[in-house]
């Protein structure tokens, strides 16, 4: 089985659109976003379409919860908040109700798909080190775990009882070692953070064991109009060219 991971798409249309392109041209027998959908980004309602559409599984992220009212908004930085606010009322009730639908932790046979960590998915925890993927793999029951919110691509494999690998780059194509349980952290689609600007994705293939996380160019400009047009905050439209 092929898998399309999807990362945090914070309502950018243009970087969704590209992502599924190239994914849909590798073969895919099944989608998975890791949460935010909305927050950021101009297009929410488009993009949830979009994720619908495919039959994604999909977890519950930090900003669709806030934007539900599920939780304060104080966590947030101030253009986070302002995003957060301009989504609740551009947003349509179908939106609401498919937010609503979106679970913590979702587990299949072969993966588990939570938005931060598995040992503390309602506090919305990041995995950036060794550290935290430790705690999340130590629950995980499945062969892959595909996390996002922190907007950067890895991945973490248990090779022992306390001995994990961290693989860190912006583009990776890792063999997962027979046995072995990986927590992949597909980067986001919408807003990448790790100074490499173009959106990531990834794609497992069961059969073979493989993981890789692509990244492909998107409409940059295009977005940063559609964000400053709609009244949002400059600095959303400002960072998307830089990946941070």
């Amino acid at each position: 089985m092929r898998i399309a991971v999807l990362g945090d798409i914070h309502g950018n249309l243009e970087a969704l659109s590209s992502v599924v392109d190239a994914a849909r041209k590798e073969g895919v027998d099944e989608w998975v976003q890791v949460g935010d959908i909305v927050g950021y980004g101009p297009e929410p309602s488009a993009c949830i379409d979009v994720v619908r559409d495919l039959g994604c599984t999909v977890c519950l992220g930090n900003h669709d919860a806030a934007v539900l009212g599920m939780l304060d908004t104080a966590y947030f930085n101030s253009y986070a908040r302002a995003a957060i606010e301009w989504t609740r009322t551009r947003i349509r009730p179908a939106d609401y109700d498919y937010l609503r639908s979106l679970q913590l932790v979702v587990q299949k046979q072969e993966y588990t798909v939570v938005h931060g960590t598995l040992h503390m998915p309602d506090l919305f925890g990041y995995v950036v080190s060794q550290v935290e993927a430790f705690d999340s793999l130590k629950l995980q029951t499945t062969p892959l775990c595909f996390v996002g919110h922190s907007h950067v691509p890895a991945i973490y494999v248990q090779r022992g009882p306390r001995e994990i690998d961290w693989i860190n780059q912006s583009e990776i194509d890792y063999q997962l070692p027979a046995g072995q349980k990986a927590l992949v952290n597909v980067g986001s689609v919408g807003q990448p953070r790790d100074e490499d600007p173009r959106a990531a994705y990834a794609i497992c293939d069961t059969k073979r064991g493989s993981i890789a996380i692509r990244r492909v160019h998107y409409d940059i400009a295009s977005v940063q109009k559609k964000i400053r047009d709609a009244g949002l905050p400059d600095m959303l439209a400002h960072r998307l060219a830089l990946g941070v």
